[in-house]
């Protein structure tokens, strides 16, 4: 039943993976890009390795399952914000129907 389960959670993430994958290619700059690409590593890439550790059980595959998940989820938002803040800095433009750009109302703030 748990490895039922672990194929279920595999297939989510590799669904969230095909998304993102799209995303990548139909949205229309950067930002909204790279807020796919992030998507897809964050509920994809984790639900996978979350079905792998299901799948294998504790042990040494599992834990390094788990230990990736964490990593990711650390590291995945803070590098895109990173990538986002850096690409709006060096004056890559939003797309023009975008409402709002928060980078810029914190840049009037700073002045």
């Amino acid at each position: 039943m748990i490895d039922i389960i672990g194929l279920v959670f595999i297939g989510v993430g590799l669904a969230f993976d095909v998304f993102g994958v799209l995303g990548l290619v139909r949205l229309p700059d950067v930002y909204n890009r790279l807020q796919a690409a992030t998507k897809a590593v964050t509920l994809g890439t984790c639900s996978i390795l979350f079905g792998t550790f299901l799948v294998v059980g504790f042990c040494a595959a599992g834990f390094k399952a788990i230990l990736c998940m964490l990593f990711l989820l650390l590291t995945s938002p803070v590098a895109a914000h990173a990538i986002a803040r850096g690409a709006h800095r060096s004056g890559i433009k939003l797309w023009e129907k975008s409402v709002v750009d928060k980078y810029a109302q914190d840049k009037e703030g700073e002045k």
